[in-house]
């Protein structure tokens, strides 16, 4: 099977209320997605876009943005949920042999979107909608079912939260750079128990893109130092009812991470790792993932945390970019986080650079409590 490399990434400053519209959004990163690969739009046999109706707010949203993306006389499809996933089905089409080159886009703009009646559709309508459930509350119920589970302390998930507002102070597109302190995230006004303002992640409005290519396309189109490989990609889902599972039990990530780990060659993801951005929506899911990702043992990694091996000078940086807790786009999540680990295995990464980073992990999740996960390797 012929490599795939990716050989393009943009993203926009993230903002709240940004004034431009999802399409200008859009050919802005498709713009410069291109400008960063040094090709045109002619050389894009066909393009993904990562968009939903319901955030959107109109019927089959991906229309509003396929003239500005450069989707016209090309194939376009659309994907509805996280970047990881519509970067997924743009590698499935780049390996189909039927393109060399795929244009994968992500917008949102939460701020011009109702979250809470949104993710509220999201669960069944018969009993779980009529409850109220949505994914502030639904989070809080698998928060603490995992502390429950493995005797884990709100302090210790505070400090997932200070970690990364940190880490996105090295990062000039993130929303919400701070230097907090856990006495800060744990005064917060209480959202749902034991979820904190401070360990929910932000409304956020932006855009990224990333351009994928075969190996002989990618070789002729790009200088070799452009080309982040893609070394292995996993995805799982788990069931749909929050019900019947259990919401400290990661068997669906586990399963996703398996596959991409022995597609990549790893073994030991925790030594051969350089970075990992994890999907961090809130502060108890960076632990609770990590142990999913085989980084850290069963209800161990709230305890690595606090020996700092997940810092950015640490064993294993963990979300360098700031997380989703400092920036959260939703449709965009994953998307910005191959943007963010292409960006580091090209040395590109500015005052976040990880040095001698080689291989990067990226994962997103799609569904409630992550019912579905997608996880990446790349490298150099």
């Amino acid at each position: 099977m012929e490599r795939v490399a990716i050989i393009g990434v943009s993203q926009t400053k993230y903002t709240q209320n940004n004034p431009l519209t999802f399409a200008e959004l859009v050919y802005q990163v498709t713009t410069e997605a291109l400008e960063d690969a040094g090709i045109t739009i002619q050389d894009i046999d066909n393009v993904v876009s990562v968009s939903s109706d319901f955030w959107d707010g109109r019927t089959i949203s991906s229309m509003a943005i396929s003239d500005a993306s450069g989707a016209y006389g090309k194939d376009i499809t659309t994907v509805e949920g996280d970047g990881t996933f519509g970067a997924l089905y743009g590698l499935m089409r780049t390996l189909s042999g039927s393109f060399n080159t795929t244009l994968v886009v992500a917008h949102h703009k939460g701020t011009e979107s109702n979250m809470k009646g949104i993710t509220n559709t999201a669960f069944d309508p018969l009993v779980e909608r009529r409850l109220g459930l949505d994914a502030i509350s639904s989070a809080a119920l698998q928060a603490r079912r995992y502390m429950t589970k493995y005797g884990l302390k709100e302090e210790q998930f505070a400090l997932v939260s200070v970690k990364n507002h940190g880490n996105a102070m090295r990062n000039p597109l993130a929303l919400f750079p701070m230097e907090i302190t856990v006495e800060d995230v744990m005064n917060s006004r209480k959202i749902a128990d034991p979820l904190k303002l401070l360990d929910c992640s932000p409304v956020t409005d932006g855009a990224a893109a990333i351009i994928l290519a075969t190996e002989h396309v990618a070789k002729k189109l790009v200088p070799p130092k452009k080309c982040v490989w893609v070394k292995g990609v996993g995805h799982c889902s788990d069931a749909f009812r929050l019900g019947d599972r259990d919401l400290a039990d990661t068997r669906a990530l586990t399963a996703a991470a398996k596959r991409a780990y022995s597609l990549a060659g790893i073994q030991d993801p925790c030594r051969e790792l350089d970075l990992a951005e994890v999907y961090d929506a809130f502060s108890y899911m960076e632990p609770l993932w990590l142990e999913g990702l085989g980084i850290a043992p069963e209800g161990m990694a709230c305890e690595y945390l606090e020996r700092g091996k997940f810092d950015f000078h640490g064993q294993l940086p963990v979300n360098p970019s700031g997380g989703r807790i400092s920036t959260h786009p939703v449709q965009v999540a994953g998307l910005s986080e191959l943007v963010e680990c292409a960006l580091q295995l090209r040395g590109e990464a500015g005052d976040r650079q990880v040095e001698g980073a080689r291989t990067a992990l990226a994962h997103g999740i799609n569904g409630m409590c992550g019912q579905a996960h997608c996880v990446w390797i790349l490298g150099k």
